[in-house]
């Protein structure tokens, strides 16, 4: 038996150290040098065939799997054995589409949230942090794990950066930034969700050279070019999503949207609000293959991941909907590999790949007893037991809130015309998917257009957190917001573009929330009465806090709490996801994408009230 030489550092994938690492493995499979550890479990699930097999050895070396087969059998030695067969073995779960940023803690800490749960692998969606700082973005998301976290994060740089042609800030991306990107680290995947639809498909549009740029990049490195195809549910418009090479859609509502995305080629992820229709609904239709499925969080809370559960909640909401437990851990573990090309790495527990593994002491309701990750045991329960590594933020990454001048309450007036009594304005209400936009008649005071809570209208403004001028937009919105007088609240997470979003009763609350907002570095603030009822930092990015998922839901409920003092404005819209009581939404009702017309972004040139319908680039208004 030869003598095991060092193994290259293989936190970070590269080629020439992955040729060293695999040409051990060859050894160690032939039992020509030792594994570092033997691991036995009861039963492993092979999620290539979909099969079970029982009393099974896994020979570990360094962070990898060597070989895999019979208990009794490894034709080498260990240095350590480890004995599980009470337990039965998965892959690590993996999330396909995900923005670590709404979870709204650092990567590091995300992963000790997140690998007791299962989930070891993530590719993550990175338009909001590129959106933050676009040059530091591939930076950001590997840093955890060069500081040694067990959790793998593969970037998919962001094409909505910035999301249409009439938004400006911390980031630019085009052909050559994308394939800097790829060609920088065989861990980036491709190119995150496309989801400016009308750039897409009409020359005209300001960002259809830009986009298509990076879609060539993409193809020319080989990388996977992830779609996002809300509100394209006719046949016509699906055709066209799959020939623009936009390979997947987490857009699906129905079981019929999914099933005719299917049929044409487009690699599905569900989400699990959507979820148990949609599996319900492909059940009914006879689906048996799905391998061209996953399952996809997209945005979840730290709060909400300690209540519900990360990957595992996904997997056990898919089984409770009608799938075998043995489809649905395919679709977070080698169904997701395949589509983002990472099978010689994650998606199944087989030689070549990192030693990450789910240990269940039940099946059907996905009770995980242990996660193994890199090798190791990093879990017990709910308890993390991996590295926690502790990482100084550069100033690019703490310091992203730009604004240098106190903001006034004048700041959020929208003036009326001399002599007018009453305006006409421009209204919108969260998640507005409308080709035309609300139009009420509003009284004049004091030469200003003025709220009417007695209807139901109040006032919402961006704030412009990148240029250091403090630039506002402001208009009237229905349907949200504080009633209660003097009161406001607002947050730098704001979709797609996170500039800060305030919306409030008076415009002395507001100027107060954005002056707060800009001392502790982004975040939430909450104002009622000239006090701060409660504030939550995000001083990452203006979108995630660097502690532990339990101190940051803590203040969260705190500002729950603060929150349920105070009337608030509701009326229903179109999506189903917006409910009466705290806001807290809003987070999503700034979005530009497709099925978005009009909007509020920051001013800008082209649109110098920030008032645009982003499908045409038509401005208008906000009062006449």
């Amino acid at each position: 038996m030869t003598r095991s030489a060092p193994l290259p550092d293989d936190l970070l994938v590269n080629a020439v150290d992955e040729v060293a690492i695999r040409q051990d493995l060859v050894l160690v499979a032939l039992g020509k040098r030792p594994a570092d550890r033997l691991l036995r479990v009861g039963r492993l699930l092979d999620v290539h065939t979909r099969t079970w097999l029982d009393d099974q050895e896994i020979a570990i070396r360094g962070r990898r799997i060597a070989w895999t087969g019979p208990a009794g059998t490894f034709p080498g030695a260990a240095l350590a054995q480890e004995d599980r067969s009470n337990l039965a073995a998965g892959p690590g779960f993996g999330e396909v589409h995900k923005h670590i940023e709404s979870s709204h803690i650092t990567p590091e800490y995300e992963a000790a949230l997140v690998l007791p749960r299962g989930n070891t692998w993530t590719c993550e969606a990175s338009h909001e942090f590129s959106n933050v700082d676009g040059p530091h973005n591939l930076e950001f998301w590997l840093t955890a794990r060069r500081h040694g976290s067990p959790m793998k994060i593969f970037p998919l740089p962001g094409s909505a950066v910035p999301p249409t042609a009439y938004e400006w800030g911390g980031g630019y991306y085009g052909y050559d930034d994308q394939e800097s990107f790829l060609r920088q680290s065989i861990m980036v995947a491709g190119l995150d969700e496309v989801m400016d639809w009308p750039a897409v498909w009409n020359p005209e549009n300001p960002s259809h050279k830009r986009l298509w740029g990076m879609i060539q990049a993409t193809f020319e490195q080989r990388g996977v070019v992830e779609g996002h195809g809300a509100g394209l549910r006719d046949l016509d418009s699906i055709n066209a999503f799959a020939a623009a090479g936009l390979a997947s859609d987490h857009e699906g509502w129905t079981a019929e949207e999914v099933w005719d995305k299917l049929r044409h080629g487009i690699f599905i992820e569900i989400r699990p609000h959507s979820m148990p229709a949609i599996i319900q609904g492909l059940l009914e239709r006879g689906l048996s293959d799905w391998s061209q499925i996953a399952f996809a969080t997209d945005d979840r809370s730290a709060s909400d991941t300690l209540k519900m559960g990360a990957t595992d909640h996904n997997v056990r909401l898919a089984i409770q909907s009608g799938l075998s437990p043995e489809i649905a851990i395919q679709c977070v573990t080698i169904n997701p590999a395949r589509h983002m090309r990472l099978t010689p790495w994650v998606g199944s527990i087989a030689p070549g790949r990192f030693a990450d593994i789910v240990l269940l002491d039940d099946v059907e309701t996905v009770s995980i007893a242990e996660v193994w990750a890199d090798g190791r045991q990093v879990s017990k329960g709910k308890e993390y037991l991996g590295p926690l590594p502790a990482i100084d933020w550069p100033d690019w990454a703490s310091k992203t809130v730009n604004i240098k001048r106190t903001i006034e309450p004048q700041d959020f007036a929208i003036p009326a015309e001399p002599g007018r009594t009453t305006m006409q304005a421009a209204l919108l209400r969260p998640f507005h998917w409308h080709d035309d936009f609300i139009t009420m008649e509003l009284h004049v005071a004091h030469g200003e257009a003025q709220r009417d809570p007695a209807r139901n209208i109040t006032k919402f403004a961006i704030v412009d957190r990148f240029s250091g001028e403090a630039k506002i937009s402001r208009m009237f919105w229905l349907g949200c917001g504080p009633k209660t007088p003097d009161t406001a609240v607002g947050c730098t997470v704001a979709h797609d573009k996170h500039n800060l979003w305030i919306v409030g009763s008076s415009d002395e609350a507001m100027a107060m929330v954005a002056n707060r907002v800009a001392e502790i570095g982004g975040g939430w603030v909450l104002v009622s009465g000239g006090k701060v009822l409660a504030e939550v930092r995000y001083e990452i990015g203006g979108l995630m806090t660097q502690r532990l998922a339990e101190e940051l839901d803590a203040d969260m409920q705190q500002l729950y709490t603060a929150a349920e003092t105070i009337e608030w404005l509701y009326e229903p819209t179109f999506s189903p996801r917006w409910y009466p009581g705290f806001p807290e939404r809003l987070q999503f009702a700034t979005l530009t994408c497709a099925p978005w017309r009009w909007v509020l972004v920051a001013p800008c040139e082209a649109a110098p009230q920030g008032f645009v319908n982003v499908a045409t680039g038509q401005t208008h208004p906000v009062v006449w």
